[in-house]
């Protein structure tokens, strides 16, 4: 798969939702939950499939990183976090544990 690139936040995950990273993730205490079935998963259930990190000079909402994750059971999504002082360490310290497999 040829690495794709992104201009902007918005056009990444508008991007990653068009080629099937549609899952809502969001960080639980120790695990990563699909919003809209529930299903939940654990570091070693997930890879990071690719990531895109923006630093928008003109836009502080570009301060971040988006993530297309993937787990064993198929379900693929997006999250997103800022990065340096605007990451949220909490799910900084979940993502490495997560594998990161991807041709960037």
């Amino acid at each position: 798969m040829d690495a794709v690139t992104y201009k902007t936040m918005d056009e990444a995950v508008r991007g990653l939702k068009e080629r099937g990273f549609a899952a809502n993730f969001e960080l639980l205490k120790n695990a990563f939950r699909d919003v809209g079935t529930g299903n939940t998963f654990q570091p070693d259930q997930l890879t990071i499939v690719e990531h895109h990190r923006f630093e928008g000079a003109s836009d502080p909402d570009d301060l971040s990183i988006i993530y297309a994750i993937e787990a064993k059971d198929g379900t693929r999504g997006a999250l997103t976090d800022g990065y340096g002082a605007y990451a949220n360490p909490d799910l900084s310290a979940f993502l490495k544990k997560v594998p990161m497999k991807e041709n960037l």
